[in-house]
């Protein structure tokens, strides 16, 4: 990407860098909290700003000790870069509740230790298998299609110094390892919910872990693109590495492990930096980055868009302008071990040029990183977050739609020799392609109109006949319209059956919706699919009948004695092993921080 990118990016951050500071010292003059935010963050925070941000409403649930934490090093590090520290923590103060006392409990550590038993069934990374169908068999789930109406909460699990959660746990040889937005990665014991051990991130830790069952190791990414492996039985740390030198790089999609290599996908928080018009946007480019995954020595990275940025010009604001850019990876990787090849679904341009390698799915080679092809879905769909603020000086002109892949493509043989790879997209269209022509595009179908929060956002699943996959569609000034589950046929891409969305009983609670914006979940003869309204249901694979809903919006009593409650379904689903049903419900327009986990008949 060259130096000066990073030179002009350095500049920006110093005086973030250089001046972070606590509620400890506070200034003789406190500055107004109110009017600092809506003159600087408002605008993101709406219903209509067509982003992700959450409503004031969330925000004031939060600790003032998290927001500062967000706007000094997490995700909205780049947007406190434009304060002060002192308007920093007045933002804080205005936001936020007190800082609560350490938690008095929380630890709760199994005694005896959770036995390492590799003969019970796993749910190891984003999916259950590397083609990224999120489908388990009858054997490993240890649930069937008459038992689902059966399950009972079995116990609850409190985050306790979080304000949302956004990390799908796997369970392995008994264990479940899950990562938090404080950093902190979890060892529970998946039976009983006590804490083996607890190790502290950098960072925000939003992928699934990822177990290597022969070294005994963990891997995981935070959003700071970090890439950790942790010794399984004890937490300890055995390497640490960075994923991408970028300064915005993060990992939001779980690492894939094949043999002794580690894949990375490399995603990015420079779209939203670009909100900020002294930055000069933009230089990201996505990929993927493959470890040895007992050392943790880099073997190749590539990225999605092999053009290095360039200098392109001036913004409106007399702020250099770089591209092409952009091309995030936000989702796994999905491995093709017949062709030797991985494919990613890419996202948006940041910045023009618009780069022919955004919004497609992308194959490249598992031993070299050699990309093998590209299909893009759809050209020149330049935005980022300079289009939704007052100084729009880094939105691309003639922006949008912003209709980029979030979700891996789902690898699936038909027979007689015929594979296809099937992906959703923002836009509302399903598409189906040929890996082994070249990703060439075997059919297209239409669910929804798309938009900002969907059609299609996190992804979907497949059994061996019938792909699932939820609809958002979600409009902000219509908070009882959208979702919807879908089942088609994959090889012709037929719509088989439609399950429309309940009607949410939180309609008057701000963020309520019924967008099914989270990825599904696939048994043989049931789907389950979790909504914004934070409900989990159950579906009949046959003919979307329902047959099982769990409503989460409520506090729960915890294992671990920490206050926790129920929110929204967005990018996490649940995951199915040995009898036990293991959910989320957290991320999105209503906040959450519990692990709940089910049983049949709660035993």
């Amino acid at each position: 990407m060259g130096l000066k990118p990073l030179l002009y990016w350095g500049l920006f951050a110093l005086s973030l860098a250089t001046s972070t500071r606590s509620f400890a010292t506070q200034p003789a003059t406190v500055p107004n909290g109110k009017a600092i935010f809506n003159r600087s963050c408002a605008v993101c925070h709406r219903p209509e700003s067509g982003t992700r941000a959450p409503l004031p409403t969330v925000l004031h649930e939060m600790t003032q000790e998290a927001i500062l934490r967000t706007l000094e090093t997490g995700a909205m590090r780049a947007q406190g870069a434009m304060l002060t520290p002192v308007e920093r923590e007045a933002v804080a103060r205005y936001l936020g509740k007190p800082n609560a006392a350490p938690p008095k409990a929380g630890n709760n550590p199994c005694v005896p230790r959770t036995p390492w038993n590799e003969k019970e069934s796993t749910w190891n990374g984003w999916s259950s298998s590397s083609d990224n169908s999120r489908f388990q068999p009858t054997v490993a789930a240890g649930l069937s299609h008459l038992k689902v109406s059966r399950l009972r909460l079995k116990w609850a699990f409190g985050f306790p110094n979080d304000s949302a959660i956004n990390s799908q746990p796997t369970v392995f040889a008994g264990h479940l390892f899950v990562g938090s937005e404080d950093g902190a990665v979890y060892s529970l014991s998946a039976p009983r919910g006590c804490t083996d051990w607890t190790f502290k991130a950098l960072a925000t830790v939003r992928t699934a872990p990822v177990v290597d069952p022969v070294a005994r190791l963990v891997f995981f990414g935070d959003v700071n693109g970090n890439v950790y492996a942790v010794q399984a039985e004890t937490g300890q740390l055995i390497w640490r590495r960075r994923a991408d030198p970028h300064p915005a790089a993060k990992i939001t999609g779980a690492p894939i492990l094949i043999a002794d290599r580690l894949y990375v996908p490399v995603s990015s928080s420079e779209e939203g930096w670009a909100d900020n018009p002294r930055y000069p946007c933009c230089t990201f480019r996505g990929g993927v980055t493959a470890f040895e995954a007992r050392t943790g020595r880099a073997l190749w990275e590539t990225h999605t868009i092999p053009e290095a940025p360039h200098r392109t010009g001036v913004n409106r604001a007399g702020v250099p302008t770089w591209g092409p850019s952009g091309g995030a990876v936000w989702s796994p990787p999905t491995v093709d071990l017949k062709r030797h090849a991985i494919y990613v679904g890419t996202g948006n341009s940041y910045s023009g040029p618009p780069s022919p390698y955004t919004d497609a799915v992308v194959a490249f080679d598992m031993r070299t990183g050699r990309m093998l092809w590209s299909q893009q879905l759809i050209g020149g769909d330049l935005w980022n977050g300079g289009c939704v603020v007052k100084e729009t000086a880094n939105c691309p002109p003639d922006s949008g739609p912003d209709y980029d892949f979030g979700s891996p493509p789902i690898l699936r043989s038909l027979g007689n020799g015929r594979r296809l790879l099937v992906i959703g997209q923002k836009s509302g269209v399903i598409h189906a392609l040929d890996p082994d022509r070249q990703g060439k595009i075997v059919w297209r179908v239409r669910i929804g109109r798309g938009g900002p929060f969907g059609g299609i956002e996190w992804g979907g699943g497949a059994d061996q006949t019938l792909a699932y996959f939820p609809l958002s569609d979600w409009q902000p000034s219509k908070s009882d319209e959208g979702g919807g589950l879908f089942a088609l046929r994959i090889a012709t891409g037929d719509k088989v059956w439609y399950a429309p969305p309940p009607k949410p009983a939180c309609v008057k609670l701000p963020g309520c919706n019924p967008a099914l914006i989270a990825p599904v979940t696939v048994i043989p003869g049931v789907v389950f699919s979790g909504s914004q309204d934070g409900h989990l249901r159950a579906y009949d694979a046959r003919n979307g009948r329902l047959l099982w809903d769990f409503d989460t919006l409520r506090r729960f009593e915890t294992v671990n004695a920490i206050a926790a409650r129920g929110g929204s379904f967005m990018s996490i689903a649940p995951i199915v092993a040995n009898g036990m049903l293991f959910v989320e419900p957290g991320y999105g327009m209503i906040r959450g921080t519990v692990l709940l986990a089910f049983s049949v008949d709660g035993k």
